[in-house]
């Protein structure tokens, strides 16, 4: 069983960017430029390691290494973009990895990805990559090729040595377990379950009970063994419940038009242990958005619209504009989600535009936008 933390570290510890991993300060998927980089360093790196995994390590500094981190990011659904945008794709993770001196809510991305064995190339054309296009690593570089396209097995060594010594042993899981329940989340309620004589899942939050359901909130879930966070979120609110083979969660977000708030389930994640030291994880997107007047929503979007525009301009807000700013996200989201596509470039712009002065909204508007990407993905 792999510790990933102790990858990451023997990844960046392993000279620079090569033809079996790559860095980033942060990858963008949310929109063609960034998602077509991101596909093209799949693609050149599924090419050149056939029988070995590659990686991907976000949230480092190029020039120095220094691990800055990025948000936790939990899509689930990345396989469907790749599957989507490239022919002979190669099979692909996104786990998130926490490390001691980031701030909450910051992991460092680990993207792993296995060749399918066959060469990979794009499916259709994505911003200036043409679709048939082939890529390779040269060095650090991904790099297109259109002659001589052969798969060729030159890291299964360095990638095997790599992995191995960053196996877990029983002391960094006693370890991690003490960490999580006694310092990181000390405030909390924290629990663990051993799962199989092997795998240990710690999570935390704020608990309450409505109607015999116990629900969290502040939510931090992490499977120890492989120092990977499975779910993190200080919005939403969760379920939890277990059995003796699997651990599985029920993600609610809340939503409505200005102070008319409700719950609404999002996503089922289940974790299911083998008794040959693997696991599965299965995730079901179960979101059902609300439907509201198309009238009332118009009204809504135009003054959504006016609060940016005022922002743009450096004019100052009225206080029930400063109010109505605090479900901006939400109600941007919920109009998307009802035919108003153009929602969804108010939202990025929103993004830049409260980042400064307003964060409580920014943070919003980023899990509003975490909502859009995943019921996009499905």
């Amino acid at each position: 069983m792999i510790n990933k933390r102790l990858l990451v570290k023997n990844l960046l510890a392993h000279n620079d960017e090569n033809s079996f991993y790559d860095k980033k300060r942060f990858i963008a998927i949310n929109h063609k430029e960034g998602k077509a980089k991101f596909l093209k360093h799949v693609c050149a790196l599924a090419n050149s390691n056939p029988n070995n995994n590659s990686f991907i390590v976000v949230g480092v500094e190029d020039e120095d290494n220094k691990i800055v981190g990025v948000d936790f990011f939990d899509d689930s659904k990345i396989q469907n973009l790749v599957n989507a945008y490239l022919d002979n794709p190669p099979l692909i993770a996104y786990e998130n990895i926490p490390f001691p001196h980031l701030e909450e809510g910051k992991v460092v991305g680990l993207v792993t990805i296995k060749s399918s064995g066959k060469v990979c190339s794009l499916r259709k054309n994505i911003w200036k990559y043409y679709g048939g296009s082939v890529f390779f690593r040269e060095g650090s570089i991904s790099m297109p090729k259109v002659y001589d396209i052969e798969l060729k097995d030159v890291n299964s060594q360095a990638v095997s040595t790599i992995q191995q010594h960053a196996r877990n042993n029983i002391e960094l899981t006693l370890d991690g377990v003490i960490d999580f329940i006694n310092n990181r989340h000390k405030d909390l309620e924290s629990h663990y379950k051993v799962f199989k004589e092997q795998f240990v899942v710690c999570w935390a939050g704020n608990k309450k009970t409505v109607k015999g359901q116990t629900y969290y909130n502040r939510v931090d879930i992490e499977l120890i063994n492989e120092q990977v966070k499975l779910f993190y979120s200080n919005l939403d609110e969760v379920t939890i419940s277990y059995t003796e083979d699997s651990f599985t969660t029920m993600e609610y977000v809340k939503l409505g038009l200005g102070a008319t708030q409700r719950f609404y389930p999002l996503e089922e994640l289940t974790i299911t242990f083998q008794e040959n030291g693997t696991y599965h994880i299965q995730t079901d997107l179960v979101f059902m958005p609300p439907q509201y007047d198309k009238k009332v929503l118009h009204h809504t979007y135009n003054s959504n619209n006016s609060i940016l525009a005022k922002i743009k301009s450096s004019i100052g807000l009225n206080p029930n504009e400063v109010e109505d700013l605090k479900h901006l996200p939400d109600t941007y989201l919920i109009c998307y989600l009802n035919g108003f596509e153009e929602a969804r470039d108010q939202m990025e712009l929103a993004r830049v535009l409260v980042k400064n002065d307003f964060p409580k909204v920014y943070t919003s508007v980023k899990a509003a936008l975490r909502i859009l990407r995943k019921v996009d993905y499905n």
